[in-house]
């Protein structure tokens, strides 16, 4: 077991408040504009999110797309959140360029965002969890990962649900399915998919894309990241 500094005790206290929240008004309506927004859209928008989302899940689960360095054992968690902070520095950089460069490209090249961002934050995951010790090549390590994604980007009735596994993985990992296909992946690219929309989507729109890129991606990766975060001090409180 790990013990926190004070700082990212309470930044971990305000987390695990804001991820058991119930579902507010606000967050009903904004799903529910979210499904009038994705029904205007045209379904090859649809399509290149969905099939993205779908190879990205791919890449998680069977780990032939990713590498990454060994897990970095036996140091203080400080010196570890300390090397995590610099990832994601150095990642939502580069996400805020991408962002920006595809969205003053224009509709088509716009559409490239989707993957290209989608790589970076799973590269970003798996440099995480090598920095706190946690060895991808375990299939239940790439399957947290996915979780961390829910967390970070789904509506909050599906972080409450998702926030309840995490808090008690290592209980939860003996109950995964031994075979990966088994992984609900519809469920999770739609919560993905609804939950960007709204950010991403004016990033198509001629003259506003690029400003709107480069603010969603930093916005997104910085997100991902201080969820990630918190995840993993949650196990290592545990001490799993």
């Amino acid at each position: 077991m790990h013990l926190l500094d004070p700082q990212a005790q309470a930044e971990l206290s305000a987390w695990q408040q804001k991820m058991q929240r119930p579902p507010s008004t606000l967050n009903r309506f904004t799903r529910h504009l979210q499904t009038r927004f994705n029904a205007l859209l045209p379904e090859k928008v649809h399509l290149a999110i969905t099939a993205a989302i779908k190879q990205m899940v791919r890449g998680v689960l069977f780990g032939s797309t990713y590498t990454t360095g060994r897990p970095r054992l036996n140091l203080p968690l400080a010196e570890r959140e300390a090397a995590v902070r610099t990832r994601i520095r150095y990642y939502r950089a580069t996400a805020t360029v991408e962002g920006a460069a595809t969205g003053a490209a224009g509709f088509l090249v716009g559409l490239t965002d989707f993957p290209l961002l989608l790589g970076l934050k799973l590269k970003l995951l798996f440099d995480i969890a090598a920095l706190y010790g946690y060895d991808v090549k375990d299939y239940t390590e790439r399957l947290f990962l996915l979780h961390i994604f829910q967390l970070a980007f789904s509506s909050q009735h599906t972080r409450n649900e998702v926030y309840r596994r995490v808090a008690d993985w290592e209980t939860y990992r003996h109950t995964l399915p031994t075979d990966v296909h088994q992984f609900d992946w519809r469920t999770f690219q739609q919560e993905y998919r609804d939950y960007i929309d709204l950010a991403k989507m004016a990033q198509l729109v001629p003259v506003i894309g690029a400003a709107v890129g480069a603010v969603a991606n930093y916005k997104l990766i910085e997100q991902l990241g201080d969820t990630a975060m918190n995840c993993y001090r949650l196990r290592q409180l545990a001490g799993s």
